[in-house]
């Protein structure tokens, strides 16, 4: 009995935290999507599946989706493939790569609100770094990025590469890491070059830590928005309206927590799904015996 209960006890602790902070909210958000708060009095009515409706009905809601969408692809991509590329060209510990390893990884370290404020000096009209650049090739600008339509969401796309791709770097150094050497070393011996040890050794040894990369990524893709708070708030036009800074605008400034719910339970269900869709297309036969 004693062996039996003393795992569950060290995962005691663990349970109780998921329970409180992921299962009972996600349980919370479930049954608040049935209710309508804006009618409420006493008590909002139940409504069953009408704030869904009224989701699927709302226009800016289908805006937030396809930025959402589109703010993932631009990105999980480059950001997994520049972390990809830092984490090769960094591969030996040497004195120089420890220093590059921890300047890349410094921009994580920086709060994304802080991170947000930085940048808005760079993109700001004709007075910032990026302008003042592009002045001294080009002559003079005076591009309002954030301002828009076709360019607000690729700056603040910009901003998620530069702070995420060196943290993304240090899996990909630790998987790099976890490869036997034997087996490029065979493959080397056999007349493969190294672009081909790469691609046909390397990265296929990599794909559990890419399905894991590509996971948190994903995460982060869709819960990180306090920099289009700070220099967009979702404009110009809803083009940097992503799903959850619309669940925040509906809950926080309309009120409307029913169909904020319904949006928050959709979303969590979206980003389940593309969880679960990355992990069998990229850890299928993605593992291997030393």
């Amino acid at each position: 009995m004693r062996r039996t209960l003393f795992p569950y006890l060290i995962l005691l602790p663990t349970l109780i935290f998921l329970f409180l902070f992921t299962y009972y909210p996600l349980f919370q958000s479930a049954m608040d999507s049935l209710f309508d708060s804006r009618l409420a009095s006493d008590g909002p009515p139940f409504v069953g599946l009408q704030n869904y409706l009224r989701l699927v009905q709302d226009p800016v809601f289908w805006r937030a989706l396809l930025n959402n969408l589109a703010y993932i692809l631009m990105t999980v991509v480059p950001g997994i493939v520049l972390a990809l590329l830092l984490a090769v060209a960094l591969w030996e510990n040497t004195s120089l790569n420890r220093w590059l390893r921890t300047a890349f990884f410094l921009p994580m370290i920086i709060p994304l609100v802080s991170a947000a404020t930085l940048w808005l000096f760079i993109f700001m009209p004709g007075m910032g770094l990026l302008d003042y650049t592009l002045a001294k090739m080009f002559g003079p600008m005076n591009n309002n990025y954030l301002g828009m339509s076709n360019s607000a969401l690729i700056a603040l796309s910009v901003i998620g590469v530069w702070k995420f791709a060196g943290y993304y770097m240090l899996f990909f150094l630790a998987g790099l890491q976890s490869i036997p050497a034997s087996a490029r070393e065979a493959a080397l011996m056999e007349g493969a070059s190294r672009p081909q040890v790469f691609f046909y050794v390397t990265l296929p040894l990599l794909r559990p830590t890419i399905s894991f990369v590509v996971t948190i990524a994903l995460i982060y893709s869709i819960t990180q928005i306090d920099h289009v708070a700070v220099m967009t708030q979702g404009g110009p036009n809803n083009a940097t309206t992503v799903l959850l800074y619309y669940i925040q605008s509906l809950a926080n400034d309309t009120h409307d927590l029913g169909k904020a719910s319904a949006a928050t339970f959709l979303t969590l269900v979206l980003l389940f799904g593309f969880s679960m869709l990355n992990l069998r297309v990229l850890e299928k036969g993605a593992h291997y015996e030393r």
